[in-house]
This record gives C-alpha cells, sequence and structure tokens, in this order.
C-alpha cells in the first residue's frame, strides 16, 4: 500500500461534502506530476483530504476506490482522475503550520512544493502525520 495527499480548496469541494455524498472524484489536475502520482494511485492506497487555501490543514483519511481513468473535463487522454471514498475524519485538522515545525516532516512535498495537488508520502511522513501529528490539538 502506498499513501498520498490531496489538496483541495474546500470553497470547491470541502471535506464535508465527501462525507455527504460518499466520495470524491479529483479531477482537472493539469500539472504532470500531479498528473503521474495519480497514474500510480491503487486500490486501497490511503490518502490524506487537505483544505487548501482556506483552513491549511489534513482534515480526513480516505482510500482509492476508483484507480486512473479519463478526465471527464476533457478529451486528452493525458490527463486522469481518480475516485476516493471518505475513511476517517480527523478529530483534531492537522494544521500546517505543525507540519512545517515537525522537523521529521521538513522534506515533504506539502512544505517543498507548496503548489503540488497530488503528491506521495512516505511510510514514514504518513505514520508521523497520522499517528502522531493528529492528537495534537
Amino acid at each position: 500500500m502506498d499513501y498520498w495527499l490531496v489538496k483541495f480548496a474546500p470553497f470547491r469541494y470541502s471535506w464535508e461534502d465527501i462525507l455527504r455524498n460518499g466520495k470524491f472524484e479529483i479531477y482537472s489536475v493539469r500539472n504532470p506530476q500531479s498528473r503521474n502520482n495519480l497514474k500510480s494511485m491503487r486500490l486501497g492506497d490511503e490518502v490524506l483530504f487537505y483544505h487548501s487555501q482556506v483552513g491549511n490543514c489534513i482534515v480526513g483519511k480516505m482510500k482509492v476506490v476508483e484507480e486512473a481513468h479519463q478526465d471527464k473535463t476533457t478529451a486528452d487522454p493525458r490527463w486522469v482522475s481518480v475516485t476516493f471514498e471518505p475513511i476517517e475524519t480527523l478529530q483534531n485538522p492537522i494544521s500546517l503550520a505543525t507540519i512545517k515545525t515537525t522537523e521529521e516532516l521538513e522534506k515533504i512535498g506539502l512544505v517543498m512544493q507548496p503548489r503540488l495537488a497530488v503528491m506521495s508520502l512516505s511510510n514514514i511522513e504518513y505514520k508521523i502525520l497520522i499517528n502522531d501529528l493528529k492528537s495534537i490539538v
């Protein structure tokens, strides 16, 4: 299993929208690195959902339920979409400020490539986020 982080602006589609609809399909991703990350996702991979632009925090955990398929917003076969299902709402969202002050996360994509919408997480980064930081208020 691999681990990922997906950023999305809550005024476009929020964690609450995901919970209400029971799934989230990310589309219109046009960055080649993010696209390649979407193509690398496999069924059951765990994905952290990050509210970007407003809130700037990890708010929930999802899993991949449909691997990369044609992005419905374009006929260009290079661009793909992935569908996720929510599995956990974090009691205490993990803020960007907390992530930036955690030494073991200094090279995380969220810090090193802040404009990237879809990024991989190492096993260690994921465990620090989920096991250590999610309980911090």
